[in-house]
């Protein structure tokens, strides 16, 4: 069990400035006046691993790594004895032992752990927890030259017959914050964890996350009691729960007892609203609310009384979204810590001078200012495209010493998951040794990262990481985590920035040649150029960069070698742990098929490509796609709505296409999206009108539609319109209301709804 002080939080000011990080380099010099300890020679040692009599497993598990790494090193053979069989011959004393100096251990707190040597021996001991096997790992990296450089790949150890160090050495390591989480493939690796002094959410909470429907889930409630669940537009829906009902704290309780007897190791449990908009409005949850300045009132309340019936336990619960401000009255409890997220930046910048962020420092100097039990949700990726080249790799540096700053206890940083995504070994890499000690110098990890992990390659990787960073700056391209390459196509992620990168990885590859492990780890590093080029290439279309060609005869065919460049990306995503190339979005064997799809359905020739496009409100900035002219480019957008789609926040569509001169017309085709999760919806009407002169409309048709029922599932919709036959038409206007308002079972009172149209087909 890993376990903290009851006041560790209280203290954690104070102690830190007992933090010694490092205290001893390697260099002579640091040692002057002392011989430094040979502990292995010519391939033999008089050392032994010495364990108290009673190891705990942790002890256990640090003697042992030690022994495995220090033979594989060298040669050698270190025996393992308990404390009471030692004679007095020099030994390695891990966890804690009678001879373990204790004034070091006097100044260790949480999983800390020192390193230290006298005159012969050698010290390693933590403070709790797996403080003593960081402590071991920590050996290995700083006295013995070993690194862990990925998840799922073995050790890099160097091979020598010898190994010496310092004597007295006092290298005392706390780290700074008693949560550390970087949520990448890596943490699936328990050694990787264990050797970085990374956590994972599954190891610490017994409930995590947006957990009020496992506490108290509609399915098995909301038919026979509503009143448990949030009322939404004047009715109880099943979005939120009611957080000043008092069957809802009963039930709460009794679920958290029965589970924390489940599970009497965990150390945190979640209280947080679903990851959904529709807080409660009933009479008692408003008064809350108007009290506290937001619907974090009537949240932090009912945490605060859940914590109360469990003193002993430690509860967390999300600022986020609509919980994000802190509350005007109430303090979290002693035993509620506060998970504040930053998801509203950009990620251009640091997020202690990113303009985007301001928002998120007023929050968190707020939350501060009431509590010293304060976490962050920060995110490292971008969720829509994990493969999208995405350099925000420094920022984790001044992130979180802007943190530790702010008096921040803990840190989670939200990666990809499970699945590969750009540079994903090197953010793992920083991460770690930032979380740990945020002073670090993050340069000095990030060259020392890619020298070892590339090895000759490494220099090229620099390279193509730095102009990466450069030409974000230079272009004023915004790293956004729900953004879309597609939309970076005039920046950063422009096709001639994509060559230039793709040059520099040329060199990469050229470096790596022979040596199969780097010619591996170069051609991860690849995968997101290749898939920014898939993805534009469909934006494209017949353009220059398109994956498609057309002939003089306005017949178009796939371009050479395309499918086969599109199978062979597929496999490569699959041998680099790619299982999903968004959030919970499709697999590389689902990105195959579509595009054998696409393949099957190449554009139509139509009669508006050359139309003069006017719209009668602007379309949203954030995903401007090919302009107005998106709707008549003969490219038919899929299900992604950041990609290929004109969308409408709040407005109708009302769109003018002006064919230039009169046309024998038959028939108009709209597309539009249905994506709720995103907020956007199918129109209410549809209408389309066309006119010779564009002063006297007439009607070619208009299609009611009923307002979507409750269904977050994604489709593509498309209304076809007859024009009465023999009719010249230069002029078509089609008008797609919005909706005015948000449907119940999707509301969001920060948001609106949106129409999302694309290809207005003219045959």
């Amino acid at each position: 069990m890993w376990i903290l002080q009851k006041d560790g939080f209280r203290g954690m000011a104070a102690g830190l400035t007992n933090i010694l990080l490092l205290m001893l380099t390697l260099s002579t010099g640091s040692c002057q006046g002392h011989a430094p300890l040979t502990l292995i020679k010519e391939g033999h040692s008089t050392y032994v691993l010495i364990l108290p009599d009673k190891p705990v497993p942790h002890e256990r598990k640090a003697a042992e790594v030690l022994r495995q790494y220090l033979q594989r090193m060298t040669g050698a053979v270190l025996s393992v004895i308990a404390e009471s069989a030692y004679n007095g011959k020099t030994g390695i004393f891990i966890g804690r032992t009678q001879h373990a100096p204790g004034r070091l251990a006097g100044r260790l707190q949480y999983d800390g752990f020192f390193i230290a040597t006298d005159d012969a021996d050698v010290y390693i001991r933590g403070a709790s927890g797996k403080g003593v096997l960081y402590g071991a790992y920590t050996f290995l990296e700083q006295y013995a030259g070993c690194r862990k450089y990925a998840g799922g790949e073995p050790a890099a150890v160097p091979r020598t017959k010898n190994l010496t160090i310092p004597s007295n050495i006092a290298d005392v390591q706390n780290p700074r914050f008693v949560y550390r989480q970087s949520y990448y493939p890596a943490s699936d690796d328990p050694e990787y964890l264990d050797w970085h002094k990374l956590q994972r959410f599954e190891d610490l909470w017994g409930l995590w996350g947006h957990s009020f429907f496992k506490i108290i889930p509609p399915e098995k409630y909301f038919s026979a009691h509503p009143e448990y669940f949030s009322l939404v537009q004047g009715r109880r829906q099943p979005m939120q729960l009611c957080l000043s009902s008092e069957a809802v704290l009963q039930l709460t309780i009794d679920y958290l007892r029965k589970a924390i007897q489940a599970k009497p190791d965990a150390i945190y449990w979640s209280l947080s609203p679903n990851d959904d908009g529709g807080y409660c409005t009933c009479d008692r949850c408003r008064q809350a609310d108007a009290e506290e300045g937001g619907p974090q009132g009537s949240l932090i309340r009912f945490v605060n009384r859940v914590a109360a019936a469990f003193p002993e336990q430690r509860f967390t619960t999300l600022a986020y979204t609509y919980t994000a401000q802190p509350p005007r009255k109430t303090r979290p409890a002693p035993n509620v810590y506060v998970f504040l997220s930053s998801i509203d930046a950009y990620r251009t910048r640091p997020l202690s001078s990113e303009p985007s962020a301001a928002g998120f420092r007023k929050d968190l100097e707020g939350w501060a200012a009431l509590t010293d039990r304060l976490f962050i949700w920060d995110y490292t990726t971008q969720f829509t495209n994990y493969l999208t080249p995405f350099p925000d790799y420094m920022h984790a540096a001044g992130n979180l010493r802007f943190f530790a700053d702010k008096r921040v206890s803990g840190v989670f940083l939200h990666g990809s998951e499970h699945s590969y995504s750009d540079m994903a070994e090197l953010n793992s890499y920083l991460h770690a040794k930032l979380l740990w000690n945020p002073e670090a110098d993050a340069q000095a990890v990030r060259e020392d990262f890619l020298k070892g992990y590339y090895g000759a390659a490494g220099k090229h990787i620099v390279q193509y990481i730095d102009t990466l960073q450069q030409t974000v700056a230079a272009t004023g391209a915004r790293l956004d985590i729900y953004g879309n390459p597609v939309n970076n196509d005039r920046d950063y992620l422009s096709p001639e920035n994509i060559d230039w990168y793709s040059s520099l990885l040329d060199k990469a590859e050229a470096a790596a040649e022979g040596h199969p492990d780097l010619e591996a780890r170069v051609g991860r590093a690849r995968l997101p150029l290749e898939y920014v080029v898939l993805q534009q290439s469909v934006f494209f279309g017949a353009q220059h960069h398109g994956y498609i060609t057309e002939d003089d005869a306005g017949s178009y065919s796939v371009r050479p070698h395309w499918p086969e460049r599109v199978q062979r990306f597929s496999a490569q995503c699959a041998t680099a742990g790619v299982t999903e190339l968004s959030e919970g979005g499709m697999s590389p064997q689902g990105y195959l098929q579509e595009w054998k799809e696409r393949f099957t359905r190449l554009p139509k020739h139509n009669l508006a490509a050359d139309a003069t496009v006017t719209l009668a409100h602007p379309y949203s900035p954030d995903y401007p796609a090919h302009g107005e002219q998106t709707l008549t480019d003969g490219l038919p957008a899929g299900k992604d709505y950041s990609a290929g789609w004109l969308l409408f926040y709040g407005s109708d569509m009302i769109a003018t296409l002006d064919l230039h001169a009169a046309r024998k017309v038959r028939t108009v085709m709209a597309g539009f999206l249905s994506d709720p999760r995103h907020y956007i919806f199918l129109p209410l009407r549809v209408q389309v009108e066309v006119s010779e002169d564009g002063a006297q409309y007439r009607s070619a048709g208009v299609q009611e539609l009923q307002p979507v029922q409750e269904d977050f599932s994604v489709a593509v919709r498309q209304y076809a319109f007859t024009v009465p036959a023999g009719a010249a038409v230069r002029y078509i206007r089609v008008t797609a209301v919005c909706p005015a308002t948000l449907p119940d079972w999707r509301f969001h009172a920060q948001k609106k709804p949106a129409v999302a149209c694309d290809e207005v087909m003219v045959e």
